[in-house]
């Protein structure tokens, strides 16, 4: 499926809703280096903290301002008259002002009605506009609200200044179809830049993020390897490559350099990636069986969905029990050593055995003793 050639602004979300996720914390040296490799990359904007959550907070946030970068820089602040006051002092160019959407939340979390919601709404985004900001309305647990007051609010924000509306899948519970249609909806109501925040409860933060773009959202947000709250948020890589290669949607990120910036991610969330973990984990360009690497060598798109060049890797053919004598001649070229096909087919055993014993593939050293005990 082909979506119409537009491009689709990324605003990363690592040095916010990521750093949000439970013990992470990120040290300005830390912050300011994923900053700059976001930038790097093309990232257009970057949500970057919360100016409540202190003092130091907020020189973090004006250290990273002091960067220069090329990106549109964002805080998010709750929909108080005190978190407002603060993001007052962020040297930044918008602000996301979060409230509560589903009457759950507006019932059981603020105790207040609907009508208190708009009001206060459009006194805080007008207050934001007078400091000199653009605003982002975050409509907070947005998968759980009425569609009709999700409508009421868009139309709140637009007439009181706002520039955006950020449609927060809070809990992680929607799906695709009911994504699609939801942002359809919205798009049809409003003139607002639309934005998807979207929750990996369910494991669909990806494919919902994917759903809003084709609803016709404007800004997505995402996390480098996906972290955040809970389960996560939607995986940078992912939305990169899925929006491209999948809709032929940009997003002006080049992702070649992306395993420098992931790993450093990794490192200051002390949040290790699976090694299957999807463009970024350690063996999702591997290939060990037989047909498989046959395959692969003789033509890489035979069994390659996704260019690993992309992400700057690169296949990997990993001698193991499922291997066939193909990649065993191939194992052993690299060593700059040419097997013909009788003496593969005889080392081949010698191979499968020693994975069985130590559950690993063998190293240059093994593969040599090997092929001398002929």
């Amino acid at each position: 499926m082909k979506a119409q050639n537009r491009t689709l602004i990324i605003d990363d979300t690592t040095l916010r809703d990521g750093e949000q996720s439970a013990g992470v914390v990120f040290s300005l040296e830390e912050k300011l280096a994923i900053a700059q490799g976001l930038a790097d990359m093309g990232v257009a904007e970057l949500e970057i903290g919360i100016p409540a959550m202190g003092e130091q907070e907020l020189e973090e946030i004006n250290a990273i301002a002091a960067l220069k970068l090329p990106c549109h820089l964002l805080i998010w602040s709750r929909m108080t008259e005190q978190d407002l006051a603060l993001c007052r002092q962020a040297r930044v160019d918008m602000v996301d002002l979060s409230i509560s959407a589903s009457d759950l939340h507006i019932k059981h979390k603020l105790g207040k009605s609907r009508d208190w919601v708009l009001n206060t709404l459009d006194r805080h985004v007008r207050q934001a506009l007078d400091f000199g900001l653009e605003v982002s309305v975050g409509m907070e647990d947005a998968s759980r609200a009425d569609p009709g007051f999700l409508a009421q609010m868009a139309d709140a924000a637009q007439l009181a200044g706002a520039k955006r509306i950020r449609f927060a899948d809070t809990v992680g519970v929607m799906e695709p179809f009911g994504v699609l249609e939801a942002i359809r909806r919205l798009r049809a109501s409003t003139d607002l830049e639309i934005e998807m925040h979207a929750h990996d409860d369910l494991g669909l933060a990806t494919a919902n993020t994917l759903a809003a773009a084709l609803a016709g959202a404007t800004h997505v947000n995402t996390t480098v390897n996906g972290l955040g709250e809970r389960a996560g948020n939607a995986a940078l890589e992912e939305i990169v490559v899925g929006l491209k290669q999948l809709y032929g949607i940009e997003t002006g990120i080049d992702l070649h350099n992306f395993s420098r910036l992931s790993e450093l991610v990794a490192q200051a969330s002390g949040d290790t990636i699976g090694s299957r973990k999807s463009l970024i984990g350690r063996d999702v360009f591997s290939h060990e069986a037989g047909v498989h690497v046959d395959g692969l060598l003789k033509n890489p798109l035979n069994y390659q969905g996704i260019d690993p060049a992309i992400v700057g890797r690169r296949h990997q053919l990993i001698l193991g029990k499922h291997s066939g004598s193909k990649g065993i001649i191939h194992a052993y070229r690299q060593l700059g050593i040419e097997l013909n096909r009788l003496q593969a087919q005889t080392l081949l055993p010698l191979v499968r055995q020693f994975v069985r014993d130590h559950k690993r593939a063998p190293k240059h050293q093994e593969l040599n003793q090997f092929l001398h005990a002929l």
